[in-house]
């Protein structure tokens, strides 16, 4: 980097040293022209790579910028340089590099916020409970351990791929220390040096979400065992793959339906000590797997979330269809992470920034981290004016859960949220530089999941179509009936008229006789009165 530097500074000197033989000619505007195009341009020419260099080299290159301001201005070398490069507007050489440096810096990560929002990074969740136990009062125990795949083929990156994101080592202790003593910073300060910490990182997606051992945090667990958990990796998710979210303790629901699935305690804790308030720090609802049935819309969908420590409910928005079941649509109102003063039940949660942020700080080891709906959807809009490249709609960045109301099943799950993590200048730290105060976003996350298919043909066919059919099956009852009262009718009538012509084709009339009444002379003195009555009347025809 010497040569390169010695041969920069030869250069620029002998093009001032033609340019100083037309200096007579020119107006001062064409002058800072010529100026720029030969001397200064080869100052500012790769100059990020004069980044760290020792001060008797870019001296070399400062001297060179010197003579260039004295030539425009007509000054000698007896003349103080420090007025004329103020007049000029003109940054130092050392400067000059930094702000080069920072504002690449600046742009880069304005750019991957603005690029890397259609970029996802898939991966499968599985899920396995250990260590069930059943109780005696009607409740059983579990642990829930978590694990995740990469999915390549429903992503379009790779964990491989490079970005830039706020160093949440140097920019969280930095915001927890702001108000410590200027000894304790200015030695935070020098550790961050002797450790090569500045304030962004240009890591993998890899190590950003499951971590990357960092000397710095093996280096302070050595002097303090455990002060950062994890051992010695640092990352946004490191403690998220391949643990548990806590033991927790439910209700059965064997002698009451209306208790399946509520959490009865969550390792060993009726409530958290988390938050300000005893409703912020009360867990309610279930463990956000199953609900108990028979729901009507007045019914709220509550939940208890470890991994943001505080219980969550949502709303019922409207009734539809999922591939034919009935489900009823539930999604969160405004007030879900709205700040103390515009929705006083939340005052618990703070200390408070804008509304539509959440302060993590008191469960994330005081880290100044913040959740948030992605893009900060529902937020106050002066969020948005900080960071470029946001633009929060309701169709990609709302979260909603679809449920079967008689089961208490959900069918289609979408849970969207944002982490994000506030910055700003901590005076003594340099490696905060001149950071204005901003809540910058690290990265939102969906939680995506369908019900299996063949579980959904086995409720469309005992919630749909055997309702359905118990409907409609009186009616049918009664129709079959009456089809079979007539078909009995017409076959009897047939039946009927087929006996009678029978009867009329085998009758004889010879065969037919008087009766002998000579066989019964007890009964002709009787009957022969009536006889010849009848005869008589046969005569009178």
């Amino acid at each position: 980097m010497e040569a390169q530097v010695a041969a920069t500074a030869k250069a620029a000197f002998y093009h001032l040293r033609l340019i100083r033989q037309l200096a007579a000619f020119l107006e001062r505007n064409n002058l800072a022209t010529v100026i720029h195009t030969m001397v200064t341009s080869r100052l500012d020419y790769c100059n990020a790579l004069y980044m760290e260099l020792p001060l008797s080299q870019t001296q070399r290159l400062q001297l060179v910028q010197n003579a260039a301001a004295r030539l425009l201005m007509g000054l000698s070398v007896r003349d103080h340089i420090q007025p004329v490069l103020r007049t000029l507007h003109w940054l130092s050489t050392a400067y000059r590099i930094r702000f080069k440096n920072a504002r690449w810096c600046w742009s880069e990560e304005h750019k991957a916020l603005r690029d890397t929002d259609g970029e996802r990074r898939s991966h499968r969740e599985y899920r396995e409970k250990r260590n069930i136990t059943f109780h005696d009062n009607g409740t059983v125990s579990f642990l829930e351990y978590r694990h995740y795949h990469f999915e390549e083929d429903m992503s379009n990156g790779t964990e491989s791929d490079y970005v830039l994101i706020p160093n949440l080592l140097v920019m969280g202790a930095s915001v927890i220390l702001e108000n410590a003593i200027a000894p304790v910073r200015i030695a935070v300060s020098t550790a961050f040096s002797l450790f090569k910490q500045k304030a962004f990182l240009n890591r993998t997606v890899g190590e950003v979400l499951w971590g990357y051992e960092d000397p710095l945090v093996k280096f302070l667990n050595n002097i303090v065992p455990g002060l950062v958990p994890y051992g010695d990796k640092f990352g946004i998710l490191v403690d998220f793959n391949n643990t548990h979210s806590g033991r927790f303790t439910i209700n059965t629901g064997a002698a009451d339906i209306s208790k399946i699935h509520m959490v009865d305690n969550w390792n060993g804790l009726k409530k958290v000590s988390y938050w300000r308030s005893d409703q912020c720090n009360q867990i309610n609802g279930t463990s956000g797997e199953i609900w108990p049935p028979f729901m009507t819309p007045s019914t709220p969908l509550e939940f208890y979330s470890p991994d943001f420590c505080r219980s969550m409910s949502m709303h019922y928005k409207e009734s539809g269809e999922f591939q034919g079941v009935p489900i009823y649509r539930y999604g969160v109102s405004k007030t879900l992470f709205a700040n103390g003063t515009e929705y006083p039940p939340n005052e618990g949660f703070c200390p408070c920034r804008q509304s539509g942020i959440q302060n993590m700080s008191s469960c994330r080891l005081n880290v100044p981290l913040f959740l948030s709906q992605p893009h900060f959807y529902n937020g106050d809009p002066q969020l948005l004016e900080t960071v470029d490249g946001l633009h929060p709609s309701a169709e990609k960045h709302d979260l909603y859960l679809e449920m079967q109301p008689l089961i208490g099943v959900p069918m289609n799950v979408s849970v969207k949220l944002q982490l994000s993590l506030f910055v700003k200048r901590v005076p003594l730290i340099v490696q905060t530089g001149r950071i204005n105060p901003v809540v910058l976003p690290l990265l939102w996350f969906e939680e995506h999941g369908v019900i299996d298919e063949g579980l959904i043909n086995q409720f469309y066919g005992l919630i749909v179509l055997v309702p359905t059919l118990l409907e409609y099956l009186p009616y049918g009852v009664i129709g079959f009936g009456a089809l079979l009262l007539m078909a009995m009718g017409i076959l009897w009538l047939r039946n009927k008229g087929d006996l009678q012509a029978k009867a009329l084709q085998t009758v004889d009339p010879q065969a037919i006789r008087q009766p002998d009444l000579t066989s019964a002379p007890l009964l002709q003195k009787d009957l022969s009165p009536n006889i010849h009555e009848n005869n008589n009347r046969n005569r009178a025809l």
